[in-house]
């Protein structure tokens, strides 16, 4: 329980500035409006919009607002402050199996731009999997940019999973290739796979990651697969934008949203959620490898609206 104590402590911590941005804006209005009329409503949305939470998952939180408050009749502003914590929360809800690729054989490929910290997610990752007991394979298929090999190798050396590929220049295809072989040998429970995520040149990203996709049918047509793309989280809208254009070369099953501390742009999970229908699956917090942990939207927004949590004790 501790780690996961520590966490929200961090992430509420790390939620301030955003926590600044959204809450502090939101309880002006409620202190501030003696009735609950178009321009409460108005208010409130030009706030969630503000704090990046993104013009869909805005417009449905404020409809699921307006029908609870007229469903239980209520007449003071100050009364919508849960409702309203809880509408988030509902736009937010993980569906049950968004952790399926930890229960069976799987492949996980990691996809997203240089500099969001995805190679750390995968080492994370690796980490995280190798602590619940299982046996972990991670394929080093960025080989585009240059330190991602030995970046990769440190962090399975400290987690002690076996790594392959990492050499600059190598083809991403046959090191998921050889990747897959060794986790069929090995009997491994996830492979792992660090893939480029060059967006800039999207027609080159959608061959190459087809040709690792055709790979891993041929290959590994046993492993479950899960698609996770990074994203940094203190870019904002524009995180959004590059899911928007993995998602269309790819198919993206969760995301990965880094770098949470200190960005006032943490409402883009929501956006993002709510616009391309995609969970995220964890958040990163920090730079140790507890910092990176499963998305709980209860607790995400209980640390974005309430810090009382940790201020009782």
């Amino acid at each position: 329980m501790g780690e996961k104590k520590g966490f929200f402590k961090r992430l509420v911590d790390g939620l301030t500035k955003t926590r600044d941005n959204i809450a502090a804006g939101i309880d002006a209005v409620f202190s501030g409006f003696s009735k609950i009329d178009d321009e409460f409503y108005e208010e409130i949305e030009e706030i969630l919009v503000m704090g990046d939470l993104g013009v869909k998952a805005v417009s449905s939180i404020i409809e699921n607002l307006k029908a609870r408050v007229k469903e239980e009749h209520i007449k003071d502003p100050a009364a919508c402050r849960e409702l309203l914590v809880n509408s988030i929360k509902d736009q937010m809800a993980l569906g049950e199996a968004a952790y399926q690729f930890e229960q069976e054989r799987s492949v996980v490929l990691v996809i997203g731009v240089n500099g969001v910290g995805k190679t750390t997610t995968v080492g994370k990752l690796a980490g995280k999997l190798k602590d619940q007991g299982k046996k972990v394979v991670i394929a080093a298929a960025d080989t585009f940019r240059a330190a991602a090999g030995d970046q990769l190798a440190e962090w399975a050396d400290r987690a002690g999973v076996e790594m392959i590929g990492g050499q600059e220049g190598a083809d991403p295809a046959s090191v998921v290739y050889d990747a897959a072989a060794a986790a069929r040998a090995r009997n491994a429970d996830v492979l792992l796979c660090d893939t480029a995520g060059r967006l800039h040149n999207k027609k080159n990203l959608m061959e190459e990651l087809k040709k690792i996709d055709r790979i891993l049918e041929r290959e590994y047509s046993q492993a479950y697969r899960e698609t996770l793309v990074v994203l940094d989280a203190t870019t904002g809208q524009n995180a959004l934008n590059q899911a928007k254009q993995f998602s269309e070369v790819s198919d993206i099953t969760g995301i990965v949203l880094t770098k949470m501390d200190g960005t006032a742009k943490g409402g883009i999970a929501v956006a993002i959620q709510s616009e391309l229908g995609i969970p995220v699956k964890y958040i990163g917090v920090g730079e140790s490898i507890d910092d990176l942990q499963k998305f709980d939207s209860e607790q995400f927004v209980n640390a974005l609206f309430h810090k009382q949590e940790e201020e009782i004790e």
